[in-house]
């Protein structure tokens, strides 16, 4: 009698170390193991800019984002907007990755050939050195050049469906741009310079609805 006890409760110890050898190894591979997302924005799809991305897990509650938007406009609405970007940006989530709340750091670079908003009108250019009325009307001017971008976002990141999420986002930064100043239509410097412009300001750069399809 004493030995079938025995049998019995060392069957019942092996099955109970079994089950928690089975929930542990369950806990180590969701902590070890590393997802992987790729994203395009919902938002910008319908204006025909397309910006796409892959979001990497590099621990429980960070990731690594690579993305590139791209602006293909010689002109929309009457305005250059050409925009070529790449982005690299680190996030934290509060919860863990690809879950709730999260803020990140980025860098960009860009080139672009477009009008700023400042020049959407028929008033006279004046001239930023002399500060002269010139031959030229705002309208008529457009700027070509490059970007280097420091910013902050935040956002919130939630399942859609099973390997499907939704992202949230919106961020701001400091840009430093460097660029040349023209006439539409003739190519002419309108600005007087002989190499590039500099200009830095804050500006939100980035943001939008991601929806996100889980590769691993």
């Amino acid at each position: 009698m004493k030995y079938k006890i025995f049998i019995a409760a060392l069957s019942l110890f092996s099955i109970v170390n079994i089950n928690a050898q089975e929930v542990k190894t369950e806990e180590t591979k969701s902590e070890t193991e590393k997802k992987v997302y790729i994203k395009g924005n919902a938002l910008l799809i319908p204006i025909g800019v397309i910006n796409v991305g892959i979001e990497h897990q590099v621990s429980k509650k960070f990731t690594l984002q690579g993305d590139v938007l791209i602006s293909p406009w010689k002109s929309f609405a009457g305005h250059e907007a050409q925009i070529y970007m790449g982005t690299m940006e680190g996030r934290y989530y509060f919860k863990e990755a690809f879950k709730g709340w999260h803020v990140g750091a980025n860098v960009s670079v860009g080139a672009y050939i477009l009008q700023k908003p400042t020049y959407w009108n028929d008033e006279i250019y004046y001239d930023h050195q002399t500060l002269q009325p010139t031959k030229y009307i705002q309208s008529q001017l457009y700027q070509k050049g490059y970007s280097i971008l420091f910013g902050i976002e935040g956002g919130y990141q939630f399942r859609l469906a099973e390997n499907w999420n939704m992202d949230i986002f919106a961020g701001v930064g400091n840009s430093q741009d460097f660029y040349k100043g023209y006439v539409r239509g003739t190519g002419e410097r309108y600005d007087g310079a002989d190499g590039h412009n500099r200009s830095g300001e804050i500006i939100p750069y980035r943001g939008g609805v991601m929806i996100s399809y889980r590769l691993k």
